[in-house]
């Protein structure tokens, strides 16, 4: 009998080993939990600081440039018109060329139009300016 004793208190001894290796395994987990939760917090806030703070940067930057887009499209007064004459004929040059006349309402050679004076016009009559002659009109 005093056999089965033994090899019963190595298997309750087994047993109670391994509830406490369990237990701080659990106890061990549940720590590194509340580390790792300290440490996002601390993290999360930093980073939402510098997204706001890099938020509010942009706008201003974004601002500044909308500033700056409204000063240049306001119209000149003295120029609000503008007088085109087809000087040259389109033909031999790239359809982009053409195009470009034809947007600007010039069908074909010595064509006359007063067009309005502003940023579009102005880029159009660049792309073309060896085909056009360009003059202010008068009110």
């Amino acid at each position: 009998m005093p056999a089965k004793k033994d090899s019963e208190t190595k298997t309750t001894a087994k047993k109670a080993a391994k509830k406490t290796t369990t237990k701080k395994k659990v106890v061990k987990k549940a720590t590194e939990k509340k580390t790792v939760a300290k440490t996002t917090t601390k993290a999360t806030k930093k980073t939402v600081a510098k997204k706001t703070a890099t938020k509010k940067a942009v706008k201003k930057v974004v601002e500044k440039a909308a500033a700056k887009a409204a000063k240049k499209v306001a119209p000149k007064a003295s120029a609000t018109k503008l007088r085109v004459r087809q000087v040259r004929s389109g033909i031999g040059n790239n359809f982009g060329m053409k195009r470009t006349l034809v947007a600007l309402g010039l069908k074909h050679h010595q064509d006359e139009v007063v067009l309005p004076d502003n940023p579009a016009v102005r880029g159009m009559l660049r792309k073309v300016h060896h085909l056009v002659k360009v003059d202010t009109a008068e009110k």
